[in-house]
C-alpha cells in the first residue's frame, strides 16, 4: 500500500512538472457530497415526522439496522477519493440525515474515528426532520464562520402556508491555511411532477445565488464550492439560468461559476436512475477563482462520481441502479439511492 502512493506522488509529480527542470510536488484534497437517503436513528422524536423509522413504525427500523446503515455510510465515505489522497475526504457535505447524533455516530464508526472529524449542524425546519451538514477533517480544515440560511416558500405565495425545507449551510474556513467558502445544499424535491415543483428549486436557487452574491461582493476573487443534491440537472433552469453556471472553465470572467457536473451530465452520467433514466441532481459547483492553472494554491483538478460496482443494485429490475438501503418495506443491506460525488483540489508543496 505505501508502494501504491508512492507511486501516487509520482503520477503528480511527472504530470505537473511539465518541462520544467525543477521537480515538483503537489497535494491533493478530496471535497465530496454524498446524499445519505434517510439517516434516521431508531428512536422517536415527537417534533417530526420520523414514526416510520422506529422499531415499531413501518419500516420497522430497529436498533441493529441503524448500526448497519451507519457502518455502511462510514465505509463509502472513508473510500470517496483514497485511491489519490490516501484518505478520506478533507470535506463532506452531506443531507438526508436526521440529527446531530446520527453524525456523532457516524463518525465514530471504525473507518472514520481515527480521521478526528468535526460537524457544522443546524436542525432545519424540513416537515420530514432532514437536514444538511458539513464535515471536516480537523487537521486540514478550520471553520472560521458559519450560519445556515432559511430558505423561505409559501404555497400560491399565501404568507400564512409556508412550505418547510431545508436551510442551506454556509461554512467558510481555512483549508491548509487557504480560505474557502462551501454551501451544502437540498433542494425542493420534484413531488408533484418537475414543472409544477419547478418554482421551488428556482427560489433555492435564488437563495443560493444571494449567498454567493454576498461572498463575491466582499471578495471578488473568493474561492467558493456550493454541492449538494439539487434535485435538478446541471442544465435546468434553476442552475443555467439562475446560478447561471459555465460548462468551459477557459472562457470564465470574474465572479462566475464552473459547473464540471455538465459534460457529464451531457455523456450520459448520473448520481440516481428513476424509470430507466439517469439524472445528475448531486453536484459540486466552484467558482472562477478555483478553476485557474496557477497551483501556488488550491485550484480544482477533477471530478468525479463515486460509483463502485458494491454501491450499485447486483441484481433485479433494478440492477446497476444504486443500490438504496430500503426498499419494498424492508432493509436491504445497501447504502443510498444516490452516488456520491467528489472533486479534487490541488496545489504544489512549496
Amino acid at each position: 500500500m505505501k508502494l501504491f502512493y508512492t507511486l501516487i506522488a509520482l503520477y503528480f509529480t511527472a504530470t505537473f512538472s511539465g518541462f520544467s527542470q525543477e521537480e515538483k510536488t503537489y497535494k491533493v484534497n478530496t471535497i465530496a457530497f454524498y446524499n445519505l437517503e434517510n439517516l434516521f436513528d431508531f428512536e422517536d422524536d415527537p417534533l417530526t415526522f420520523d414514526d416510520d423509522r422506529t422499531p415499531d413504525g413501518k419500516d420497522h427500523w430497529t436498533e441493529e439496522i441503524y448500526h448497519a446503515k451507519l457502518k455502511n455510510m462510514a465505509k463509502v465515505i472513508s473510500e470517496i477519493g483514497k485511491d489519490v489522497t490516501g484518505t478520506s475526504p478533507a470535506l463532506i457535505g452531506v443531507c438526508e440525515i436526521e440529527n446531530r447524533r446520527v453524525l456523532e455516530d457516524l463518525i465514530a464508526q471504525e473507518p472514520l474515528a481515527k480521521m478526528n472529524y468535526g460537524i457544522v449542524h443546524f436542525d432545519s425546519p424540513d416537515r420530514r426532520g432532514i437536514d444538511v451538514a458539513l464535515l471536516y477533517q480537523k487537521k486540514v480544515f478550520t471553520p472560521t464562520n458559519y450560519k445556515n440560511h432559511e430558505l423561505k416558500i409559501y404555497d400560491n405565495n399565501d404568507a400564512t402556508r409556508r412550505i418547510y425545507t431545508r436551510d442551506q449551510l454556509l461554512v467558510s474556513g481555512l483549508l491548509d491555511g487557504e480560505k474557502i467558502h462551501v454551501i451544502v445544499n437540498h433542494w425542493p424535491s420534484r413531488s408533484g411532477g418537475e414543472a409544477r415543483s419547478r418554482p421551488k428549486r428556482i427560489k433555492a436557487a435564488k437563495l443560493n445565488k444571494r449567498l454567493i452574491d454576498s461572498l463575491f461582493g466582499d471578495d471578488p476573487y473568493a474561492k467558493v464550492i456550493t454541492m449538494g443534491d439539487l434535485n435538478d440537472d446541471p442544465t435546468s433552469p434553476s442552475v443555467k439560468d439562475i446560478l447561471k453556471t459555465q460548462k468551459k472553465k477557459n472562457k470564465m470572467d470574474i465572479k462566475q461559476l464552473y459547473n464540471p457536473m455538465e459534460e457529464m451530465h451531457k455523456k450520459g452520467l448520473g448520481t440516481l436512475a428513476w424509470r430507466d433514466g439517469w439524472n445528475l441532481f448531486d453536484q459540486i459547483i466552484v467558482s472562477t477563482e478555483l478553476t485557474k492553472k496557477d497551483y501556488s494554491s488550491y485550484r480544482l483538478y477533477k471530478t468525479g462520481i463515486f460509483n463502485k460496482t458494491y454501491l450499485a443494485n447486483p441484481r433485479g429490475r433494478y440492477k446497476g441502479y444504486p443500490y438504496r438501503s430500503f426498499a419494498n418495506g424492508a432493509y436491504t443491506g445497501g447504502y443510498s439511492d444516490h452516488f456520491p460525488v467528489y472533486i479534487y483540489l490541488i496545489k504544489e508543496k512549496m
